[in-house]
């Protein structure tokens, strides 16, 4: 059953040069990236702030095609559902641990056109997000504190994704954070099908040698499932 499942390369833009964004982009694009993670912070949730909806919507009118998943690391991702469904945005994830009404936060995503992707940080037991599997599309599991980019990868944090695996075999699972390929072997054999990579990617000699060495890992991992 989990060869249902697909390797996706989605590379976090947080490290590369904002200021040519959709150049930045679309290279990674090129380079074969299966969708773009962006980044979101409101410097509460995280100390640290970066793009919002219009930066977003500025993007999504270059670049037409592409699957779009908003990391929403804020204090009220209600707040920011219908603007990011107007931007253009495919998959809205946001973290469990600041909101009171999950369900509630995920029929809104839905209600405005969007998947729905659950994060927990590394501190928050995997029980947390268990309860929603039902309501979601996809759940991240942090494998650094969420913030800042260039991080060391917490390898602990894969005993969440492999429970995940064996109790939900077609689910979408993403990891992201100081993974690359030294790390991504431990996260395809835990179960990771959705990798975020931002600084071995962004900062790679070879974009697209690395985009094809961490989807080769994860999907021969799959195969052998």
């Amino acid at each position: 059953m989990s060869r249902n499942l697909k390797a996706m390369i989605g590379p976090s833009i947080l490290n590369s040069d904002l200021s040519r964004l959709y150049e930045e982009s679309q290279k990674l694009l090129d380079n074969g990236a299966d969708y773009l993670h962006l980044d979101v912070m409101d410097g509460h949730f995280v100390p640290n702030l970066t793009l919002g909806h219009p930066v977003v919507k500025c993007l999504r009118n270059k670049i037409k095609d592409v699957f779009f998943e908003t990391h929403m690391m804020v204090s009220k991702p209600e707040q920011w559902i219908v603007p990011m469904a107007d931007a253009g945005v495919n998959q809205y994830t946001f973290h469990i641990e600041p909101v009171d009404n999950v369900e509630e936060v995920c029929r809104k995503i839905k209600e405005n056109g969007m998947k729905v992707g659950l994060a927990i940080k590394p501190g928050t037991p995997v029980a947390e997000v268990d309860k929603y599997i039902s309501i979601s599309d996809m759940v991240l599991i942090m494998t650094v504190e969420p913030g800042f980019g260039g991080q060391k990868f917490m390898q602990d944090q894969m005993t969440k994704v492999k429970y995940l695996r064996d109790q939900y075999p077609l689910l979408n699972i993403e990891v992201d954070g100081g993974v690359g390929p030294s790390t991504i072997s431990c996260c395809a054999e835990a179960g990771a099908n959705m990798i975020v990579s931002g600084t071995a990617v962004i900062g790679a000699a070879d974009q697209a040698a690395t985009i094809r060495t961490l989807r080769d890992t994860v999907q021969q991992a799959i195969n052998k499932r």
